[in-house]
């Protein structure tokens, strides 16, 4: 039995690529008060990312859409290798308590992972975190800074690692996000 924490482990090494699993659980973040869900629908670009094995082209950005039973349609999309790649996926709130505690899923298959809006002033930026345990021994993170725009100010940028830091989310690894020539024709 002490063999099986190895063994699952190991089984799940691959499936997490890129990522850097952290030892314990996942930090417990607090997430945007009073959050309004329908203000951040929209499209945001992807200022800067903790390294995702999913992502992995320039141009990143997710366009959410309140639907009529109250889910969200959620449109990533991304410029790899000069072809332009869309992923479909649902949100939904999880907590009704604390709406700014989303899950998205781009599969029928897959359970929803954790989207969680730390913070957002809906006009200009938003600072998402996503983690999830893996038998509390460890855990995989994700962390994004959105704006409605390409680019942000340098100063929000650093804001933004401060909150991830103060809410205990190591964003060492963070890094830049490439927005350049996003507009021009594929």
């Amino acid at each position: 039995m002490k063999l099986f924490p190895v063994v699952v482990f190991a089984f799940i090494l691959p499936l997490i690529g890129a990522q850097v699993p952290h030892w314990g659980p996942c930090p417990e973040p607090e997430v945007q008060p009073a959050f309004t869900l329908k203000q951040f629908m929209g499209r945001w670009f992807e200022i800067a990312k903790l390294p995702a094995q999913f992502e992995k082209g320039r141009c990143i950005e997710t366009n959410f859409t309140l639907k009529t039973d109250n889910s969200i349609r959620v449109v990533s999309s991304e410029i790899l290798k000069a072809e332009l790649r869309k992923i479909e996926g649902t949100g939904v709130i999880e907590d009704m308590k604390n709406p700014a505690k989303l899950g998205i899923s781009y599969s029928y298959v897959l359970p929803y992972s954790p989207y969680w809006i730390l913070s957002t002033d809906y006009v200009n930026s938003a600072l998402v975190y996503s983690c999830t345990d893996i038998l509390r021994l460890f855990h995989v993170d994700f962390a994004w800074i959105l704006g409605r725009t390409r680019t942000l100010p340098e100063a929000t940028v650093e804001k933004a690692m401060e909150i991830f830091a103060k809410n205990n989310i190591d964003v060492s690894r963070m890094t830049p996000s490439r927005q350049k020539d996003c507009d021009k024709t594929l």
